[in-house]
């Protein structure tokens, strides 16, 4: 019996400590495996490109043609002319029904986690389900809820841990909510990563 509880004890060390190596060694290979994926796939299609048409080519040179392609894009299109070619765009875009939705959704989520003017004002702490979540404050409610619930509403994202992609709108009242001293990105991070990264001190 001594012997059986010893043995057990020593499985359930070794399986921890096993569990304690893949999240160590589990982020640098995923992020590895990444942006080797993301260099061989420039190197193989645009560096292939380049070099048939410049007969220029050496290691990397897809990688950093993709970066100044979208460094000028943000560049052109910032100016007043592009803009309106851009709303152009969006207006084409908005009257396919499914991509509509998709166009619409991707664009949205894209501009409240990389513009300045985010949509996402603080990190927040919020009731849900006999429990508190973490969130975002959102800038802005709907006219048509704020008439139904009042001024002392406010809408808070709940995005999934693992996809930021999915999540619910909650709305609750601004004495329930718990504001933390945390910046946007930290406040992302430690969600996308299901609370294992979290910024210390």
């Amino acid at each position: 019996m001594i012997k059986e509880e010893k043995g057990k004890s020593l499985a359930g060390k070794i399986s921890e400590q096993f569990m304690n190596g893949i999240i160590i060694v589990a982020p640098p290979a995923i992020t590895a495996f990444v942006v080797m994926w993301i260099l061989d796939l420039t190197e193989n299609e645009i560096g292939v490109l380049i070099e048939n048409f410049f007969n220029i080519h050496f290691f990397g040179i897809g990688l950093i043609s993709v970066v100044i392609f979208i460094w000028v894009i943000g560049f052109v299109f910032g100016h007043t002319f592009p803009q309106k070619i851009i709303n152009l765009i969006d207006y084409l875009l908005g009257k396919i029904p499914v991509v509509k939705f998709i166009y619409s959704s991707v664009k949205q989520f894209s501009k409240a986690i990389f513009e300045s003017n985010s949509s996402f004002q603080k990190v927040v702490l919020a009731p849900y389900n006999g429990t508190m979540v973490m969130g975002f404050l959102m800038r802005n409610i709907p006219e048509a809820v704020q008439q139904k619930l009042g001024d002392e509403y406010v809408c808070v994202y709940m995005p999934w841990s693992l996809n930021m992609t999915a999540g619910l709108n909650l709305f609750v009242k601004k004495s329930d909510l718990v504001i933390l001293d945390m910046e946007l990105e930290d406040g992302l991070q430690f969600i996308l990563t299901a609370g294992t990264m979290a910024k210390k001190g």
